[in-house]
């Protein structure tokens, strides 16, 4: 547990405002392209104009390529690499949420490197090659609260053709800088910034499960949980509260911190099968789904009781003695960020499908399953997900 390796050579500059300081920073190359959602959002704010006026004062020319989804398309990641290539831009800067951060190291990477992505995916019919050449810079601007990617090396693409939606990343990828302002976020709807905020209260979660936790990602991980669980209903309830905001960014950022020094466990593997069949599931909804009964596996079977105490502790219940403390903190945050009645057939999921998502989780994302603080078959796996059908 004391053992551990963090590599993070990310300039992070956090905190409301810190969008004014980008222009102040020594840019790594210069011709950026600016990779932004689908969406309306990042141009109705302003904070694509934003975003364009620091770069310009920084002295870097610019192309923008509006082309990124929710649960981000293989694809569209070749796509984007192209536009990369044939607007001879030297480097990314994503500004967006989740979506556009994992994007963007995927985009990276095959904007300097020879043939598809699933060429050098791990996983599922991936072919796992190395890269040849190392990826295009990336500088990040996050929107949202929830993924972690902003300063880390990994994002999760589907393919759809193959029903896949697998981690992608590589060392050599992650960002060099990157700005973490909360008032960009104060304008998520509230149900997004509750999927978001529970990503990213997942991802710390899942790194105290994990049987890899050691002494600094526990203590980075309860911090981040304690600010989460604190702040996360303010949030929700008033987007434009920046001392909310501020305290769940630091927790989702905290989790790309966490990430890198602890995988996560089968819950993302879980989610990502789901997603991976129905795109049209936010991630972090799909998480809320399954949460209850995944942490609820490894209470019945004791395979890491101490750490489930510890995190009800961190999230208010200060005189927390038994693990299932942590499924009353756990039920008690849905509730109060109104979350508690999602449901899966709601999104089109079919009790049928239990057993063939659990396969797919495996096939796709297996890696994070030697990280449980237990064994898990593929029939355990589906009896989770039958567990948390609604």
């Amino acid at each position: 547990m004391i053992n551990f390796n963090f590599y993070n050579p990310t300039n992070l500059i956090f905190g409301s405002g810190s969008l004014n300081k980008l222009g102040d920073q020594k840019m790594p190359g210069k011709k950026a392209m600016v990779l932004i959602s689908n969406g309306k959002s990042t141009k109705e704010n302003g904070y694509l104009d934003r975003t364009l006026e620091q770069l310009k004062r920084a002295g870097v020319e610019t192309a923008v390529w509006a082309g990124i989804m929710e649960n981000p398309l293989k694809d569209a990641i070749m796509e984007g690499a192209s536009f990369a290539k044939e607007n001879g831009c030297d480097f990314i800067t994503a500004l967006g949420g989740g979506a556009v951060l994992d994007s963007a190291i995927a985009i990276s990477a095959m904007a300097a490197n020879p043939g598809d992505l699933w060429d050098y995916v791990n996983g599922g019919t991936g072919k796992a090659q190395p890269l040849v050449n190392k990826g295009l810079p990336i500088v990040t601007v996050a929107t949202t609260s929830g993924t972690g990617s902003e300063i880390n090396c990994w994002g999760v693409i589907s393919n759809p053709e193959t029903n896949e939606k697998i981690g992608f990343g590589d060392p050599s990828l992650v960002p060099v800088l990157s700005i973490v302002d909360p008032e960009l976020m104060t304008t998520v709807p509230p149900r997004y910034t509750a999927f978001q905020g529970f990503d990213a209260l997942f991802h710390n979660t899942e790194v105290m499960m994990s049987n890899g936790v050691n002494i600094l990602s526990e203590t980075l991980a309860l911090s981040a949980i304690e600010n989460i669980a604190k702040y996360l209903p303010r949030a929700v309830k008033d987007g434009a509260d920046l001392e909310a905001r501020e305290h769940v960014a630091y927790g989702s950022t905290i989790a790309g911190m966490t990430m890198q020094l602890t995988s996560t466990t089968a819950q993302h593997s879980m989610e990502h099968a789901m997603s991976a069949y129905h795109h049209s599931l936010p991630h972090g909804a799909g998480l809320i789904m399954i949460s209850k009964a995944f942490a609820e596996y490894f209470i019945e079977r004791h395979a890491c009781d101490e750490q489930f105490v510890k995190m009800a502790r961190a999230m208010g219940i200060h005189d927390a003695a038994k693990p299932e403390d942590f499924i009353t903190a756990l039920v008690k945050l849905q509730e109060d960020c109104g979350v508690d009645s999602l449901k899966m057939s709601d999104y089109g999921i079919e009790k049928s499908e239990c057993m063939t998502l659990a396969v797919n989780a495996r096939e796709t994302m297996g890696g994070l399953f030697l990280a449980n603080p237990c064994e898990m078959s593929d029939e355990d796996c589906a009896g989770i997900f039958e567990k948390a059908y609604r």
